[in-house]
């Protein structure tokens, strides 16, 4: 193997890596405002856990974040709560800050 085949295996393993720590993090993510959301509806018990696993599979339709969007703010329609979509937006940036903390903490 020449140096030049080493640093390619590095950078194909970094990428692999980091794409795997993306994943990871968008799904905690979709979990951690899965749960903030079910309180802001009025979700309470075991039905949070539930509702915060329908967020991180919606997320699993389509590349970006307009799956989930789409996904909660029909949610947040049905139950007639006064949440933005620019509010959703922001938590969903929030959160996601939440989950690279938490998956480094873990590392």
């Amino acid at each position: 193997m020449t140096t030049f085949d080493g640093r390619e295996k590095a950078f194909e393993d970094k990428f692999a890596h980091d794409e795997a720590m993306l994943f990871k993090a968008r799904a905690r993510r979709n979990r951690l405002f899965g749960e903030w959301l079910a309180g802001e509806l009025g979700i309470t018990g075991d039905a949070v856990k539930d509702y915060a696993a329908s967020v991180v599979k919606a997320d699993l339709e389509e590349d970006g974040d307009e799956d989930v969007i789409r996904k909660v703010m029909k949610d947040i329609e049905e139950k007639g709560a006064d949440i933005s979509r620019h509010r959703v937006e922001k938590h969903l940036e929030e959160m996601f800050a939440v989950a690279k903390v938490q998956l480094m903490q873990e590392a």
